[in-house]
């Protein structure tokens, strides 16, 4: 135990009386934590961003188009497929999405949005804040995701007018804002919900799909009665129905066009940020070492162990690391609140946390070279007597 308090006292001795070189060393650190927990919270951004919608439905399984790769994008289910799938047994219920793209055009700067259709109280339409659901058939009401609210300040009862090219024509529709659900982005864009029939109305549409009212959905959010059988039901969902293949949701997360290369990108950019930081904290402190052979070659002449020095070395080190990591997360959080919303930044949730802890475990890490070092230096060379 006074071995530890020894080591302490050396270690955050030197630190308060050279503060101005170690705080140079933790503002070093503290730019690098941002970047780290920047990176962090665009890859989680990013991936809440592209998933929201999906990875927040109230079901365990999704059905699409038989060899459609699991594609949102690309699947485009029959309409008597909806039934045949709430026959099966062991699906208490089911709801069909069709989605597209669209603007909303009667903003100071139009909106891009994600249009969904969805039918009100089943599976894919995302439970209420606010307001009440749209009625069915062709009514002109919509739901808003929470982030359209935050981007437009629009609210309940506001109307909104959309843009849709209709062949070659941009037609306009006029949609009453009825409802609010939170968290519902899809494919990077804020949502809004509307009635099926008043979605294939006026969604865009090429000329060959003019002569059609027939909304054909991409998928369906299949809701389980029990979600332990979902492999069982899955399998007989695709023995039971016809042209489909059914995925979990985690899969259909994972083939949204993007999403694997965009974390994979994230996550690669967020390792070699870290590599950085283990480099630039080893040179420091190995040049730090270096410069005080001497010291620490009285220290051990007068009888201090390899153990108290090296145990100096890595409280300083984690000292040092712990005052960059705070001073780096307390910019990170004020930087955090003046962003817009309209950056896809999340500070916080697991990635921020392990983001953290990494960055407090690279001080002692990337200093493990010159603790060794220590260790290993001999008095009377140290003092050049031998």
């Amino acid at each position: 135990m006074n071995n530890f308090f020894l080591a302490t006292y050396l270690a955050v001795k030197e630190v308060v009386r050279n503060k101005g070189r170690f705080l140079l060393v933790a503002l070093v650190i503290a730019l690098i934590t941002v970047l780290v927990l920047f990176i962090a919270a665009l890859g989680e951004g990013l991936s809440d961003a592209n998933r929201q919608y999906v990875a927040n439905l109230d079901a365990q399984l999704v059905v699409f188009l038989e060899k459609s790769d699991y594609s949102i994008t690309a699947s485009r289910l029959e309409t008597n497929t909806v039934k045949a799938v709430r026959r099966v047994d062991g699906v208490a219920d089911a709801g069909p999405i069709y989605t597209s793209a669209s603007e909303i055009v009667s903003l100071p700067e139009p909106l891009k949005i994600s249009m969904l259709g969805v039918e009100a109280g089943r599976p894919g339409m995302p439970p209420l804040l606010e307001g009440r659901y749209f009625r069915g058939g062709e009514a002109r009401e919509a739901v808003m995701d929470s982030s359209v609210a935050q981007r437009t300040n629009l609210k309940i009862g506001d109307e909104i007018e959309i843009r849709s090219t209709q062949g070659t024509q941009d037609e306009f529709y006029t949609l009453k804002i009825v409802g609010l659900v939170s968290k519902q982005a899809y494919f990077f864009q804020p949502t809004i919900f509307i009635p099926a029939a008043t979605w294939e109305l006026v969604r865009p549409q090429s000329e060959s799909d003019l002569n059609s009212d027939t909304p054909y959905p991409n998928i369906m959010a299949v809701k389980l009665t029990d979600p332990a059988q979902a492999e069982v039901i899955r399998l007989r969902l695709q023995d039971e129905v016809s042209n489909i293949e059914v995925a979990d949701i985690e899969t259909t997360i994972n083939n949204i066009p993007g999403y694997t290369a965009q974390q994979g990108t994230v996550q690669t950019q967020g390792v070699f940020t870290l590599l950085i930081g283990i480099l630039v904290i080893g040179g420091f402190f190995q040049i730090q070492i270096l410069q005080k052979v001497p010291q620490i070659g009285v220290l051990k002449a007068i009888g201090s162990s390899n153990f108290v020095v090296g145990l100096s070395a890595v409280i300083q080190i984690i000292v040092v690391t712990a005052m960059g990591v705070g001073i780096g997360a307390t910019l990170n959080y004020l930087f955090s609140l003046g962003l817009p919303p309209t950056i896809p930044l999340a500070f916080n949730g697991t990635r921020s946390l392990i983001a953290i802890l990494l960055l407090l475990f690279i001080g002692p890490l990337g200093g493990m070279v010159s603790i060794i070092y220590a260790a290993r230096i001999e008095p009377l060379k140290a003092l050049r007597l031998g």
